[in-house]
């Protein structure tokens, strides 16, 4: 046994190998030590990059949520804040063609794994923290005000609702199902 630095890898690495144990064993079926050892480095080294085995599925989220934070700050404040929500939730969303397949399994786990569904409840309120604080930026209020609040469970609600049918058509486009429930709301609010 040779003693020194522990072998390097990625967080890629280890979702890669988590979700080929996901697939073949279920979300509960796998232990951290199983992923650690598919990865071939130390359980202490798995929790370096993941804090739990729920946040794998999750990726590497705090990144996702500084770029989702950049993206609605680089719209012009000229637009209307549906607009720049939209736009910024669909940006989130888009995904390379070559990482379409990983990402409905990732969904899946995360919509449809009963186990996860409390640490998922905590990652949802961190994403709606980032559309609560924009909005309040733009309406001049606290983000825990009333208004900021509803448009980021909205916009999550619309969010989960298009990643719920693009679970079940393999053609459909994770893109335009978001944008398109985004505005058939803004259709059926308006439409009184």
């Amino acid at each position: 046994m040779s003693s020194g630095r522990p072998p390097a890898t990625s967080h890629a690495a280890i979702e890669a190998a988590a979700f080929r144990l996901f697939a073949s064993r279920g979300f509960d079926g796998t232990t951290t030590d199983e992923i650690a050892s598919a990865v071939g480095i130390s359980r202490r080294t798995l929790f370096r990059y993941f804090s739990s085995k729920n946040d794998i599925p999750w990726g590497q989220f705090d990144d996702n949520l500084d770029f989702f934070r950049d993206t609605l700050h680089q719209f012009s404040s000229h637009l209307p804040l549906w607009k720049v929500v939209q736009e910024a939730v669909v940006a989130f969303n888009s995904l390379d063609p070559a990482a379409v397949e990983q990402h409905r399994q990732r969904m899946r786990l995360i919509l449809q794994t009963p186990s996860l569904q409390a640490h998922s409840v905590l990652m949802y309120s961190r994403w709606r923290r980032v559309i609560a604080e924009y909005t309040a930026f733009r309406v001049h209020q606290e983000p825990d005000d009333l208004f900021p609040r509803l448009v980021g469970h909205t916009s999550l609600a619309l969010a989960i609702s298009a990643y719920e049918l693009w679970l079940t058509d393999a053609s459909a486009s994770i893109e335009k199902l978001i944008s398109r429930s985004m505005e058939d709301l803004r259709r059926f609010v308006a439409d009184d």
